[in-house]
C-alpha cells in the first residue's frame, strides 16, 4: 500500500519519543483495564493508542483540572466501543485518576464499556451508534467558529463508520462550510463486527473519495508516531494561513489490530476479544519487551 507523503520536516526525535512513550501507557492502561473484564474491545484500544498519544500528548490544548474548560479543543470518539483506548489517554492526560481505571465496565462506574459523555469527565459525546460523531463535528467546529472561538475539533472515527451515509453527509457540509478548525482521524484498521471491512463494503480508494469531498487528505501509517506528527504539523501549517476558514483535513490511519502486543495480533476473532486469565500478564511482557526493544523473534 502506497502512503501519502508528509510534506514538512520530520518531527524531532525527542517529540517521537515522548509520544511512543505516552503511546507505551496507553496500552498497558488498556491491557489492564481489559483485564478486569477479561474481555473487551482491546485490540483496537492497541491499535489506536499511538493516534491518541499524538493527539492527547502532543496536539489538544485542554486544563485536566477543568474538562469543560471553554477554550479547551475538542476530541471527539465516534467510535464509543474504542472507549478503553480513551479512557487510557484520557488518565495518560491527568483527566482521570489512572487508580479509577480498575473500576472500568463495573457498577457504578464512570468508565463504562462504550463510551458515555454524561459519565466520563473529558468526554465529549456519547457514541453508540456509528456514523454520528462527524455530524455533531461539524455543527461544534461550526459553531466554535461563529464564536470567534480558536478552539479546534478532532473528530475520532474508525473506516466501518464510512460505511455509513450520514458520515459522507457531514464530509460534504464540513467542506461547503470551509471548517479549516475540523480535522477527522479514520482508523482503517480493516476489521468489522461482521468481518474483514473490504468484505462488508469496499471503501477504497478512500483517499480519493476524501480528496473528491474537499477535504485535505493524508495517509500514514497509523502505528507511526513520527508520520502522525508530521500530519498534524501539515494541518496546522496551512490552518496558520488560512484560520478556522478553509478546507477541513482527515488523517486516514493504516493500523494493526493488538498492535504492540503479538499474542493478540495474531488472533483470528479479534474485533472483540476474549483472553484467557494466565494471558494478561504475557500481554504485558511482550507489550514491554517490544518497547523497550528486548523482544526476541
Amino acid at each position: 500500500m502506497t502512503l501519502t507523503s508528509v510534506e514538512t520536516a520530520a518531527p524531532a526525535a525527542e517529540r517521537v519519543d515522548r509520544i511512543s512513550a505516552a503511546a507505551y501507557r496507553i496500552r498497558h492502561h488498556a491491557l489492564n483495564m481489559g483485564e478486569v473484564q477479561g474481555q473487551g474491545y482491546v485490540g483496537q484500544a492497541l491499535g489506536a493508542a499511538d493516534m491518541l498519544a499524538s493527539v492527547y500528548a502532543d496536539q489538544l490544548s485542554f486544563r485536566a483540572e477543568d474538562p469543560h474548560w471553554e477554550g479547551r479543543d475538542r476530541f471527539l470518539l465516534s467510535t464509543g466501543h474504542y472507549a478503553i483506548g480513551h479512557y487510557a489517554a484520557l488518565a495518560e492526560a491527568g483527566i482521570v485518576p489512572v487508580a479509577e481505571l480498575e473500576t472500568y465496565g463495573s457498577d457504578d462506574s464512570r468508565l463504562p464499556m462504550s463510551g458515555m459523555s454524561t459519565y466520563t469527565p473529558g468526554m465529549e459525546i456519547s457514541g453508540g451508534s456509528l456514523g454520528h460523531g462527524l455530524t455533531i463535528a461539524v455543527g461544534m467546529a461550526l459553531g466554535l467558529r461563529a464564536q470567534g472561538s480558536a478552539s479546534r475539533v478532532i473528530n475520532f472515527l474508525s473506516d466501518g463508520e464510512l460505511d455509513e451515509g450520514s458520515t459522507w453527509e457531514a464530509a460534504m457540509g464540513a467542506h461547503h462550510h470551509q471548517l479549516g478548525n475540523l480535522t477527522a482521524m479514520v482508523d482503517i484498521n480493516a476489521l468489522q463486527a461482521d468481518g474483514a471491512t473490504n468484505t462488508v463494503l469496499r471503501t477504497e480508494p478512500v483517499t480519493e473519495k476524501w480528496e473528491s469531498f474537499g477535504w485535505y487528505t493524508q495517509r500514514v501509517d497509523g502505528n507511526d508516531v513520527g508520520a502522525l506528527l508530521a500530519a498534524f504539523d501539515n494541518i496546522a501549517g496551512r490552518r496558520a494561513a488560512s484560520g478556522a476558514s478553509g478546507q477541513p483535513s482527515v488523517i486516514l490511519c493504516d493500523t494493526k489490530v493488538g498492535r504492540g502486543v503479538p499474542l493478540l495480533e495474531a488472533r483470528e476473532k479479534a474485533h472483540f476479544m476474549r483472553i484467557e486469565e494466565h494471558e494478561w500478564q504475557i500481554c504485558r511482557e511482550q507489550l514491554t519487551a517490544g518497547y523497550e526493544g528486548t523482544a526476541t523473534a
